[in-house]
């Protein structure tokens, strides 16, 4: 199930005394004749308004007292706030989206400002171009990019990434990449990448193609329809005296300011990755913007959930001509029907679909296996709910619980991903599946975990001893589900339970990221952890290890990223989420409630 839109803060809040006093008398309803009134004092309140102004709050006063300074017969319309893109923000820009120039937004009624705000916000991550750039797009020009060093070392494909504009490389630039291309480190690999992506463009070229730029389609990206400029140059601009000259940020700034004199009416856009630099880039007066082409997804509200709910007139539209069946696969009868009708074209395969009537029917949990055009084969579900469906002695406690464990257990599924807050039972659930089909049903020859090695405080230092034992104060989380475990397996005594939990453990082979170039995993069942701290380069070298019979869990919380240069947006867990849904042998799913604690779960929301 998705998970809910959290409410937003309102734009501007106002102390109970600013707004604006109701009469006592009643309204009367609306007529003709007191449209005709109200009208000139609502398009002289929007005038005054569209003002531009330099203090807000004075000009909420004064929309307020010109909305309430005559009787009005109709009801008297809702307060307006105008706030114009130069206008002082209210909240910070993460929490409202800046109001366009000349807009209105509505104010909250008075009991709405005086409640207390929801406890759980949601951080907006607000990603607006630069004025000179939404100017550009208006007019449909194209526009100079100067691209900083860590966009470059960010991404060493970026230079074929700005579609039809051009690309400027400072020579401050090239220097920074030559001094960030030693030692085996990622940021050196994509510096030493960068120059030999360089190299072969500028090869077989003269003196003035370089001059006039070289075209950036020449290697083959048919996408990039731009041209690459150097810097043959010295330019020199005028930059604030206090702006040390050296640095090598300053002089790029400088360079871009010089373009900009240089080449009058066409935009001049810095991109950086660094928040310093854009921000003294705009207390400059030059546009600046970050890279957003790592980004999966602008927003991640429109992550892929791998959960639809049915419209409850589903099978009403969708009933007619249908056929239904049973087959019977992995040891287990499952009932197939085939639908059509115009809800069918949103589906993916093996999403997981469920409709949950409110008048006491039997709700319908399902999977879509086919589709073809607007008809799509349905499957339904193993109820892993039940007792005796059990995995492991874990039975699923929610829907999404129950979704992951048809996942978990479907032998044709070799690549699954879950996502969800702490608490929600992915290791737990992902244990229980590995070792039951190790142990019991002989699916798989061992489980293999891993995870990225990223602390969360400051870093204790060098940890001794073997391969699995540097890793093993990583794999707490596993130690203490494995725990859970054992305890429910209190047949054979305390003598059973060792030589259970030495079974397992003989079973459990712990391994680092490091060491995982090259390798190839056959018939392994591969425990991800802590997935959202992989880069989508990352993630990609570890999917592609697996060999045949293998099945790759990718387990993470995106909301806890610990890697400084991720972002929700970029992460490789929401890169391969992205990226696999509706493939055949492939399933995703968001667990939305915690079950871990009543205390875990007030964390979450209040923290």
């Amino acid at each position: 199930m998705p998970l809910p839109k959290l409410p937003s803060k309102p734009a501007t809040i106002l102390a109970t005394q600013d707004y604006p006093t109701a009469g006592a008398a009643r309204p009367a309803t609306k007529t003709p004749a007191a449209k005709k009134v109200a009208a000139p004092i609502i398009q002289a309140a929007l005038a005054e308004v569209a003002k531009p102004v330099k203090n807000a709050a004075t000009k909420i006063k004064q929309v307020a007292a010109l909305m309430v300074a005559k009787p009005v017969l109709a009801p008297a319309p809702a307060p307006v706030v105008a706030t114009p893109a130069d206008a002082p923000a209210a909240v910070p820009a993460a929490k409202a989206k800046p109001a366009a120039k000349g807009k209105v937004t509505p104010i909250k009624s008075v009991k709405q400002a005086e409640q207390p705000h929801p406890a759980k916000h949601k951080a907006v991550e607000v990603q607006l171009k630069s004025s000179a750039s939404r100017a550009a797009d208006q007019r449909g020009i194209s526009k100079l990019f100067v691209l900083d060093t860590n966009v470059l070392m960010h991404d060493p494909s970026s230079l074929f990434r700005f579609e039809e504009h051009d690309v400027y490389l400072p020579m401050m630039t090239l220097e920074e990449l030559d001094n960030h291309k030693k030692g085996m480190t990622e940021v050196a690999r994509n510096a030493r990448q960068v120059s030999r992506t360089l190299d072969a463009l500028i090869s077989n070229t003269d003196d003035d193609a370089i001059e006039h730029g070289i075209l950036l389609s020449k290697l083959g990206n048919k996408d990039a329809k731009g041209r690459l400029f150097f810097q043959t140059r010295l330019q020199s601009a005028d930059l604030p005296a206090g702006l040390p000259v050296g640095k090598a940020d300053n002089q790029i700034l400088a360079v871009v300011r010089s373009l900009e004199s240089e080449q009058e009416g066409r935009p001049v856009v810095l991109v950086s990755k660094d928040i310093n630099m854009r921000i003294k880039a705009r207390a400059l007066g030059l546009p600046a913007e970050d890279y957003f082409n790592d980004h999966v997804l602008e927003d991640t509200d429109l992550l892929y959930s791998g959960i639809v709910q049915l419209p409850d007139d589903f099978w009403n539209k969708h009933g007619k001509d249908m056929e239904s069946w049973q087959e019977s696969k992995n040891g287990y009868s499952s009932t197939f029907y085939r639908v059509t009708g115009p809800f069918v074209p949103s589906m993916l395969v093996n999403q997981f679909i469920y409709l949950e009537p409110k008048d006491g029917e039997t709700p319908f949990y399902g999977q879509v296996k086919q589709i073809n055009g607007k008809t799509a084969v349905l499957q339904t579900l193993r109820d892993f709910s039940h007792t005796k469906n059990n995995v492991w002695g874990v039975t699923a406690r929610n829907r999404e619980q129950n979704f992951a464990l048809n996942l978990l257990m479907n032998p044709e599924c070799d690549f699954v991903t879950l996502l969800g807050q702490a608490g929600t039972g992915k290791t737990l659930l992902a244990l229980a599946a590995g070792l039951a089909q190790v142990l019991e049903t002989k699916l798989y020859n061992e489980i293999i975990v891993t995870r990225v090695t990223v602390p969360v405080g400051e870093d204790i230092g060098f940890l001794p001893g073997t391969e699995e034992e540097k890793m093993s104060p990583w794999m707490g989380a596993f130690d203490d589900n494995l725990e859970v475990l054992n305890k429910s397996d209190s047949d054979g005594g305390e003598w059973g339970r060792a030589a259970t939990q030495d079974l397992i453990r003989s079973r459990i082979k712990i391994k680092s990221l490091n060491f995982m170039r090259g390798r190839t995993f056959v018939n392994k069942f591969l425990i991800i952890d802590e997935a959202q701290n992989l880069t989508p380069k990352q993630v990609k070298t570890l999917v592609t290890r697996a060999g045949p019979g293998t099945k790759i869990l990718c387990l993470g919380n995106i909301a806890q990223i610990d890697t400084p240069y991720l972002t929700e947006g970029s992460s490789g867990l929401t890169y391969v989420v992205d990226r696999f849904k509706g493939w055949t042998h492939s399933g995703h799913v968001t667990l939305a409630r915690g079950e871990r604690s009543r205390l875990a779960d007030h964390a979450s929301e209040v923290l």
